[in-house]
């Protein structure tokens, strides 16, 4: 027992020029983790001073005596240890890896070098989350527990889910305290997550942390979900329990305003189920109509407990008006049965090069996209993109044509009422020779009518000089 002779002798001597930095600590730590209990000196002492730890004035932990041996004792005997590079430093802390709640007590460490004497009380508590049952079916009672070993008095005690607090600042949850602190609720996915219960007691508080699973559905994880759908395209509507169930008496329904049941529309599949695994319950949509939206209810029994998730169905499409002429402007309109989550939208124009590959511009943000003028260069398809808080949330596409009615004065139909033209005038001068040529005749028979006499003699001369040509010719060949 020669370590409390120790701390007796420490007691008488004062002016030494060996300082702690202080003599009592009281400290945390998480079980599982590893624990550092400081105990350092300033100036170092020599590599022949003697070390010990004991626990609860009981019993060594650990020990070095002047010829450098160490000896382990009760304990953590296999977890702690003293590192030799820091000893000829000063520092004498004990390492205690995979800490565990009996590790917790009062340590002391005594350090000895020739007359100097060293000595330092630690108060070590060891905080412990512990959750039960361990993997709660969503809705049944759990429970989760802070443990502080030993449970320091006067302290308080908050719990955090994923570094947000939850307690004392939320009433979801009850209370109870018999050296712990226990927080009683029905399990839902929403607790899922990290919880950290930090106990305040001096300066340094103290934090333990555990990982919640909650057996269920776990997708979608909370009954706000929105499933956002173009009109005419396909869609599934999740619903996945925790890998490893099996739930029975599964069921899809659609709701109204009132949360009374309504037949599914004609569009979803059930018959897609056969093929999932057992713990998909996912339905799909084959083609979304402009009525599909709504809300949604998914339910299945789990080990007894029935188990039940909502969802939203939001369509979306886009509304083009009419235009009445042909220079009319053209407005397209992103329009959503729900669109109470959407804090922006963006039009962005889709093209592709002759190697079909896509490049897109953003061109304005805002609900309405307005066209002056459909050309060849904004015709094609249009897409329409909105944003929620936390990032986008879904497109829809349009696809705006360029027609005839149109066209306007772009360079297709500049090339059109060109031909139109030429052809017209080709027609015209045609039509302006024949006529030309009619009136010729009807002025030469106009003249012939006044004298028919003359045209008697011409006739006559006429055939005369027929004679003479038929009869030269007949004598040439006689002649020959």
């Amino acid at each position: 027992m020669w370590q409390f002779l120790l701390l007796g002798t420490s007691l008488l001597v004062t002016g030494g020029r060996c300082q702690c930095l202080s003599e009592y600590t009281e400290m945390f730590a998480e079980a599982g983790s590893q624990a550092v209990l400081p105990c350092m000196c300033r100036p170092p002492s020599t590599s022949a001073a003697v070390v010990l730890w004991s626990k609860d004035l009981k019993g060594t932990v650990w020990r070095k005596g002047k010829s450098g041996l160490e000896h382990w004792g009760i304990g953590a005997a296999q977890r702690v240890r003293c590192p030799h590079s820091e000893v000829g430093a000063g520092d004498y802390s004990l390492y205690i890896k995979e800490v565990r709640e009996e590790d917790s007590g009062n340590y002391t460490c005594m350090v000895q070098d020739g007359e100097k004497i060293l000595s330092k009380r630690i108060l070590f508590r060891v905080i412990k989350v512990s959750i039960s049952p361990p993997a709660p079916v969503e809705g049944n009672k759990m429970t989760i527990t802070c443990s502080v070993t030993p449970w320091p008095r006067k302290a308080t005690v908050s719990w955090m889910l994923n570094e947000k607090r939850v307690y004392p600042d939320s009433a979801d949850y009850v209370l109870s305290k018999n050296q712990a602190s226990v927080l009683e609720s029905k399990a839902s996915a929403s607790m899922m997550g990290n919880w950290s219960c930090v106990v305040h007691k001096g300066r340094k508080p103290g934090k333990a942390t555990t990982a919640l699973t909650v057996r269920g559905i776990v997708n979608p994880s909370s009954a706000s979900a929105k499933v956002y759908a173009e009109v005419g395209s396909a869609v599934t509507l999740p619903c996945v329990f925790s890998t490893g169930l099996t739930p029975s008496d599964t069921v899809w329904e659609r709701l109204d305003t009132s949360g009374s049941a309504l037949p599914l529309p004609p569009s979803f599949n059930l018959s897609s189920l056969l093929s999932l695994p057992p713990w998909d319950r996912s339905v799909g949509v084959g083609q979304v109509g402009q009525g599909d939206g709504g809300r949604y209810r998914c339910s299945g029994t789990v080990e007894g407990h029935r188990v039940t998730r909502e969802m939203q169905l939001v369509t979306a499409q886009v509304l083009s008006n009419s235009p009445s002429t042909q220079k009319a402007p053209v407005s397209l309109t992103c329009h959503l049965s729900d669109a109470s989550e959407v804090t922006e939208y963006e039009w962005v124009q889709v093209t592709y090069d002759l190697n079909g590959t896509q490049s897109e511009s953003s061109v304005q943000k805002g609900r309405v996209l307005g066209i002056n003028k459909v050309t060849d260069r904004n015709s094609g398809e249009w897409a329409c993109r909105f944003h929620g808080k936390e990032g986008a949330l879904g497109s829809v596409t349009y696809h705006l044509h360029l027609m005839s009615g149109l066209m306007g004065d772009n360079e297709t139909g500049s090339s059109s009422n060109v031909a139109v033209v030429a052809g017209l005038g080709f027609f015209l001068l045609v039509l302006l020779l024949v006529l030309v040529q009619m009136y010729r005749n009807y002025r030469r028979r106009k003249l012939i009518l006044l004298y028919p006499a003359l045209e008697t003699i011409v006739h006559t001369i006429a055939n005369e000089r027929e004679d003479r040509e038929r009869n030269r010719v007949k004598e040439d060949e006689i002649s020959k």
